[in-house]
């Protein structure tokens, strides 16, 4: 995701971004907060420490408007240092539930919600190749 971030030109990220009405800026920043909140839900189960007020998830919010690229680059290096923290803590604990309440995805263990955190990745990455690529379907 990185070298796909750093490839575009800055023009880009105000552009379409292939999802609802979304620029490219805030798809990616919805890949990002959801790939650090996904991975932070996971660690917390594994580790025993669920909050007791955790609330709902809620689908699909676009991150920030009108980002430059170095702010997505350092969101994309927090989010990673988030997964690698969560890989950390649930290692282990792959099989343990998790108690994310998310509408869409519904329940998954803590290993299946660090997994999905890479699909979501990848479907909005593919998103971003379409879009470099100038297809109709991006």
């Amino acid at each position: 995701m990185g070298e796909a971030v750093a490839a575009l030109p800055q023009a880009a990220f105000a552009a379409p971004g292939g999802e609802a009405d979304w620029t490219v800026a805030e798809a990616l920043g919805h890949t990002m907060e959801a790939r650090r909140g996904l991975s932070l839900a996971a660690s917390l189960a594994a580790s025993g420490r669920w909050p007791a007020d955790a609330g709902t998830v809620v689908p699909s919010v676009p991150g920030p408007a009108g980002v430059t690229r170095d702010q997505l680059l350092e969101r994309l290096s927090r989010s990673q240092a988030q997964v690698d923290r969560a890989a950390t803590a649930v290692a282990g604990h792959e099989q343990d539930a998790c108690p994310l309440d998310h509408p869409v995805v519904g329940p998954l263990r803590c290993g299946e919600w660090l997994l999905f955190a890479g699909v979501h990745d990848l479907m909005h990455l593919e998103q971003l190749h379409r879009l470099r690529a100038g297809s109709p379907s991006g």
